[in-house]
């Protein structure tokens, strides 16, 4: 959001939307966002043992923040009121309102992330590491990893 000066809100968001309703190539942007996540992963790893790091580790919510972003980049040329929000719940009930993602699929995701994300503000709260035993949220992650599975293939 740009608040204040109305022509400088106009251009960006046209700017916005022009880079975001671009048409790309699908097969291309896949192995862009594929690879981007993993040399994040990579970067950013630093995995404990027996631990699941809830932002980082396949599973996590960078997964699910990197999936949403692709879906917007691969389908608002076709759909650009895909284009309206910046906020991952908000864009996954998009997707399910614009026929790009199945209900189930939307809302299950939707669940994982903020399943995952009130435990990172709660560990925070609590000055904890965002990490937590690997055997919790198991549905969370198995929701997160099929959907990336299925829309971005597994690499």
């Amino acid at each position: 959001m740009i608040y204040g000066d109305q022509a400088l809100e106009q251009a960006f968001s046209g700017t916005r939307n022009d880079i975001l309703c671009k048409v790309r190539d699908k097969e291309t942007l896949i192995g862009q966002v594929v690879d981007m996540r993993i040399k994040m992963r990579d970067h950013l790893g630093g995995k404990k043992a027996g631990r699941f790091m809830l932002k980082q580790d396949p599973g996590g919510i960078t997964d699910i923040e990197f999936l949403a972003q692709y879906l917007v980049l691969q389908f608002s040329h076709e759909k650009p009121k895909l284009t309206r929000w910046s906020d991952n719940v908000r864009i996954f009930e998009s997707m399910m309102a614009q026929g790009v993602m199945e209900e189930e699929q939307a809302m299950a995701l939707t669940q994982a992330y903020t399943t995952l994300r009130d435990e990172i503000h709660h560990r925070n709260l609590l000055n904890l590491d965002a990490d937590v035993a690997e055997g919790k949220f198991e549905s969370e992650k198995a929701i997160v990893v099929q959907a990336w599975n299925a829309w971005l293939g597994s690499k």
